[in-house]
């Protein structure tokens, strides 16, 4: 197994723990994607399953009034760029190298292999101030089934996961009151997700055969309010 991603300590701790490898990658850039991926092909051979988790956000309002001088503001078109470079574009980057790589693999069952994206709830309960964040995610709602359409007749499957509201690394740093809120904001069960539910789910799309083009969400039946 190989582990890409930005945090290197994180990264290289997790992938001793699992006997994989790590692999620091930026994935707005093809030159660093692609080299990820040749070390990662190098020590394990081409992957027949991709799994994207890459993402961040900001909050900021498409135009809003500062709260002290009511000075009018926008929602600068290069932080709006960013998010989307980062979560759609960075994702489609891997897709496409992942999926060519598996090309020249031999079927297996019929199968050469599976991607598994992830999106968010954001993708249809986007809330104030998550313009870029929820355009990302949607997108590659929107990309799920022409993709595994291109990919059908090559025996590669394609799937995304929304998830809701998960207890990862991102909100570790969050007050407990704040924790506890967005817990109970979540109608059943009322606790935020945890990761290994999310992989259960991935496992499932990956080893089901039957489960292509779909986008399913993993979120306690929530459904985001406006902020």
């Amino acid at each position: 197994m190989a582990l890409l991603d930005l945090n290197e300590a994180a990264g290289e701790a997790l992938a001793h723990e699992i006997g994989g490898i790590f692999c620091r990658v930026d994935v707005t850039s093809d030159d660093q994607v692609e080299a990820a991926f040749a070390r990662a092909r190098a020590a394990h051979g081409q992957e027949r399953v991709l799994v994207n988790c890459a993402g961040t956000g900001n909050a900021i309002k498409t135009a809003s009034r500062d709260k002290e001088t009511g000075a009018i503001r926008h929602f600068p078109a290069l932080a709006f760029d960013r998010i989307i470079q980062i979560n759609l574009v960075g994702t489609f980057r891997c897709i496409a190298l992942s999926a060519a790589g598996m090309l020249a693999l031999e079927s297996r069952d019929g199968e050469r292999g599976v991607i598994v994206n992830t999106a968010s709830v954001a993708a249809e309960d986007g809330q104030v101030g998550q313009a870029s964040y929820a355009a990302s995610k949607a997108g590659l709602v929107g990309l799920t089934l022409p993709v595994a359409r291109d990919l059908m007749s090559e025996g590669i499957r394609v799937n995304t996961i929304l998830p809701g509201i998960f207890n990862t690394p991102l909100l570790h740093g969050a007050p407990e009151n704040v924790l506890a809120a967005l817990a109970a904001s979540v109608p059943f069960p009322k606790r935020l997700g945890e990761p290994s539910e999310y992989a259960e789910l991935a496992e499932f799309l990956i080893t089901n055969g039957y489960m292509n083009g779909e986008c399913i969400r993993i979120d306690g039946a929530i459904r985001m309010p406006p902020r």
